[in-house]
């Protein structure tokens, strides 16, 4: 399709017009502003659900009273699907009765309710802030299950030489966790870049694109009629990740080798 004119409004013509649907696409005013969009989403998003759920795995991997509880408690957002979740947060930013600007209200930090999801200039992070309470089970769940592997021996012979607690997360626990991390990476950002899940169940791409990503430009496409420009936009998306990943793989082997 994305080397035809296929679109809905004219399904008698589909013939071949090569990569007339790709010049398009990089031609379009909006094609900047969502690639933009995406790279932030990526990375804004990425970097805090890393952090958190290594923090929460770290925790979770002692011994408490409770412990399954709280597994419980952390894991379950990742049962939910992300469109209900989108849909859950858009009445939670809501600028009329949502969650949000009320406890900001009554906490003092601000005055009168900001429109989250109408603003240009807030939409974008309020999207990313949904996305990272998803996101932060996986590496939770993912960290883990890796942490549980790394043999107690390691740490109480660190421990007898007088090493502290964040020499042994940098050269003993981080290290002999290294190719989980990276692969957990690596997996996490390719489903973020084809995740539009929550930002359609909370903006549908708007206000005026400013949410708008690869995938849910792509959807909005589709739903305008015009098949062939959406599938060119899917396999634009398709080669970045294939580039993405076969750069980071290469990243990841050489720092192996080196080491």
């Amino acid at each position: 399709m994305a080397f035809r004119n296929w679109n809905l409004a004219n399904l008698t013509d589909t013939s071949w017009v090569g990569f007339a649907n790709f010049l398009a696409v990089f031609a379009d005013p909006a094609f900047g502003k969502v690639v933009a969009n995406t790279v932030l989403w990526v990375v804004a998003s990425i970097v805090p659900q890393f952090v958190i759920g290594f923090g929460i795995a770290l925790w979770l991997r002692r011994k408490f009273r409770f412990r399954g509880l709280y597994q419980a408690m952390i894991f379950f957002p990742w049962a939910i699907s992300g469109f209900l979740i989108g849909i859950l947060f858009r009445w939670m930013f809501n600028s009329e009765f949502g969650v949000i600007n009320d406890l900001l209200q009554k906490v003092g930090l601000i005055d009168t309710p900001i429109p989250w999801l109408a603003d240009p200039n807030t939409a974008m992070f309020a999207v990313i802030v949904a996305n990272v309470w998803y996101g932060v089970t996986f590496f939770a769940i993912m960290i883990l299950a890796a942490l549980q592997s790394v043999p107690e021996d390691l740490f109480e012979a660190a421990a007898l030489d007088g090493a502290g607690k964040a020499r042994m997360l940098f050269q003993i626990t981080i290290p002999y966790i290294r190719t989980t991390l990276a692969l957990t990476v690596l997996l996490r950002v390719i489903w973020i870049f084809n995740f539009p899940d929550i930002i359609y169940g909370m903006t549908g791409g708007g206000p005026a694109n400013q949410t708008h990503i690869l995938t849910t430009w792509m959807i909005a496409t589709t739903q305008r009629g015009d098949y062939g420009r959406a599938s060119a936009i899917g396999l634009i998306v398709v080669a970045i990740l294939l580039v993405f990943t076969a750069f980071y793989l290469l990243s990841m082997r050489e720092k192996k080798v080196k080491a």
